[in-house]
């Protein structure tokens, strides 16, 4: 098959679902022809595609689940407005949360909690699992065998990133608020409402001290032994 046709049947193939398409998958879609088509030769369409979609309003980009056609950062303002529904907005108490999961995991909600120096709130973390940023990968060997925290591909899907160790380094997490605004995540100046008798004393912590916490060891950890699904 010529060059020109597997470019277009990949462009199309993206074009037509809202998902990552792995390299696999794509490849699979030339399963059929007489003449075998190479995963080289797909890869190679992708590329000459990603070359195309230089200096246009969407790129194709790999993130963790395979290749995807999205709308570059820089137009979400304009692109927004085409849809009704208000995106979620996100307090810094889950921008930290988060960022502690995807820095030291597996980690479990009391770690968290030890890092912050206030309580995680059961919404933020039901927020997380919800949209499949972070799931339960194990129990902690302590008593009470607590949920131990990792992230998923989804997080590394919706952050552009195909593998976790492509987040930034810890000195250049100092302000959390321009953090999510570049990763297109709206946030809110105050806290969501908490449970009154257990979390009315959490406060905000500042994006440096958490920055300063995480870099004393930015490789995940596992301290004890921890029981994996």
């Amino acid at each position: 098959m010529a060059p020109e046709q597997i470019k277009k049947i990949v462009e199309a193939a993206l074009m037509a679902v809202d998902k990552p398409l792995a390299l696999v998958h794509l490849h699979n879609l030339f399963s059929n022809e007489e003449e075998p088509v190479t995963r080289e030769e797909v890869k190679e369409a992708i590329v000459t595609l990603q070359s195309e979609y230089d200096d246009r309003g969407v790129s194709i980009v790999e993130v963790a689940s395979g290749y995807r056609v999205q709308v570059d950062q820089d137009l979400a303002p304009w692109i927004s407005l085409l849809f009704e529904e208000r995106p979620p907005r996100y307090t810094r108490a889950l921008l930290e949360t988060l960022a502690l999961v995807a820095y030291r995991q597996p980690i479990t909600r009391s770690e968290i909690e030890e890092v912050r120096g206030v309580a995680v709130s059961t919404n933020i973390i039901r927020t997380l699992l919800e949209r499949e940023w972070v799931r339960v990968v194990g129990h902690k060997e302590v008593p009470g065998r607590p949920a131990m925290y990792a992230t998923t591909k989804e997080f590394l899907d919706y952050f552009n990133l195909r593998r976790i160790d492509e987040l930034p380094p810890l000195s250049e997490l100092t302000d959390l608020d321009q953090v999510a605004k570049e990763a297109g995540l709206p946030t809110e100046a105050d806290e969501e409402p908490v449970d009154p008798e257990t979390e009315s004393a959490e406060v905000d912590v500042e994006g440096e001290l958490i920055s300063q916490e995480l870099s004393e060891d930015a490789e995940p950890q596992e301290s004890g032994n921890v029981t994996l699904h």
